[in-house]
């Protein structure tokens, strides 16, 4: 398999991950003015199996649908309006989130302890920036910010860190094996065979 079929193969299964991110977008636990979704457990995935480029392509590809009108944030919400609007931050977050965790298991190696690491950063940083961008754009004080937006998410980003870093690592191995996934160890594989 060439160096191109296997980037062809990567996009595809990038294409099919901003799919999920909108399907587990609609899992979702009411709150009063952020909901829990399983968007963030997506995001942990999207990093951990695709890695810096495809993960952050995902979460673009996510971003321009739903911006675009496809249904794909929380409550089958879309448009424009819904990034600009109090819980836009989170969503705006996930563009550096994805690409700072996926650089950080690059950086050190894809093991269950730095995946937990990588996903437990990308929660703070997530629930950082969201948090502020709720303050600024919902007029709220700091502490009432901190109780909507931050407090409640806390527990369960740490069982989402633990379920991305698990999951993502037995999904990335497999989609290496069934040559689903373009990474440049399978790039150099790629490129020998084609020419021998």
């Amino acid at each position: 398999m060439t160096k191109e079929q296997l980037r062809l193969r990567s996009l595809l299964t990038t294409a099919l991950f901003a799919a999920i991110i909108g399907i587990m977008a609609q899992l979702i636990i009411p709150l009063p003015l952020v909901p829990i979704t399983g968007q963030t457990l997506a995001i942990g995935l999207a990093a951990v199996i695709l890695g810096s480029k495809y993960g952050t392509f995902s979460v673009l590809l996510y971003l321009a649908l739903g911006c675009a009108g496809v249904p794909v944030f929380a409550e089958f919400s879309a448009g424009f309006s819904v990034i600009v609007g109090p819980t836009g931050g989170y969503l705006i977050s996930y563009i550096p989130v994805v690409w700072i965790m996926a650089k950080y298991l690059e950086k050190t190696k894809f093991t269950f302890a730095h995946a937990l690491t990588a996903n437990i950063i990308g929660m703070f940083i997530t629930l950082i920036i969201g948090t502020a961008w709720l303050k600024w754009m919902a007029d709220l004080s700091w502490t009432a910010a901190f109780l909507s937006g931050f407090a409640p998410f806390i527990i369960g980003g740490f069982i989402k860190a633990l379920m991305a870093a698990w999951i993502g690592l037995l999904v990335r191995k497999r989609l290496i094996s069934a040559r689903l996934l373009f990474t440049n160890q399978l790039s150099t594989k790629a490129v020998n065979k084609s020419a021998s």
